[in-house]
């Protein structure tokens, strides 16, 4: 067994290395519809996924997010969004391995069949009970309610990108149903129901190897960071530690 630190944009380029070999998405870019949801997750996977069919050319990650988490003092509206939005791009839909720019959830939602996948980043994650919840400032909902038409109506595959960082202690239910109710002020919490694919996932998927968080948190750039002890084969585990050595000196993102 070995041990590795990982910040949480290493974290979030790993996810994303990941959802690029991911069975479901390589089916979808062949013969059906991905749509990747802006989000500061989702903006490495749409840039791994785009690599692959040679489109990332044209996209910049800088503005894919609506709502985002600032440090305090740092100003965003009531529901969670920058002030100046000049440059959203539109989610990333790509429709038989073809990118269809400045396109979104809910240009598409209707023509969404089985087969096809929705890629949404969350902000809470409770693993114990394989509950994934996200932060709603919209007041119709924002995106998942748009998404939640086609995954219950259609069987359409909902994965959801997260790093260990979002994890959280308490059920995603009883939490929801504090933060929701009359009189409690900020944003709403809507537990849903996905695929998964945090750093743990994502090791799986890329080598074989079995990983757990043992340890997380320092400072002077490592805040959030963690700790992952990988089990696996001696070629598991040289896979894995060349992996995670070329992705350890990510960059932290920035507006």
């Amino acid at each position: 067994m070995e041990q590795f630190l990982m910040t949480p944009a290493a974290g979030k380029r790993l996810i994303a290395k990941a959802l690029a070999k991911h069975p479901a998405v390589n089916e979808a870019l062949a013969s059906g519809t991905i749509v990747i949801i802006a989000g500061t997750t989702n903006g490495y996977v749409a840039e791994e996924i785009l690599s692959i069919t040679g489109q990332a050319e044209n996209f910049s990650r800088k503005r894919f997010f609506r709502g985002i988490v600032l440090p305090p003092g740092d100003p965003v509206t009531s529901s969670g969004r920058i002030k100046d939005e000049t440059g959203f791009p539109g989610d990333v839909v790509i429709k038989k391995g073809v990118w269809k720019q400045g396109e979104t959830i809910f240009n598409v939602v209707d023509d969404l069949k089985e087969g096809d996948v929705i890629l949404k980043g969350v902000n809470a994650l409770n693993l114990p009970k394989g509950q994934a919840g996200i932060y709603i400032g919209d007041p119709h909902g924002g995106t998942i309610a748009a998404s939640i038409q086609a995954v219950v109506g259609r069987r359409v595959r909902l994965i959801l990108p997260a790093g260990l960082e979002k994890r959280v202690y308490d059920d995603l239910n009883d939490l929801a149903l504090k933060l929701n109710a009359p009189g409690s002020h900020g944003p709403r919490l809507l537990p849903v129901a996905g695929e998964i694919v945090t750093e743990i996932e994502a090791i799986s998927l890329l080598t074989g190897a079995g990983a757990k968080q043992v340890a997380g948190g320092g400072v002077n750039g490592a805040e959030g960071a963690i700790w992952l002890a990988i089990d696996g084969n001696d070629e598991q585990i040289k896979s894995t530690k060349e992996l995670l050595n070329s992705i350890v000196k990510e960059p932290n993102f920035e507006l």
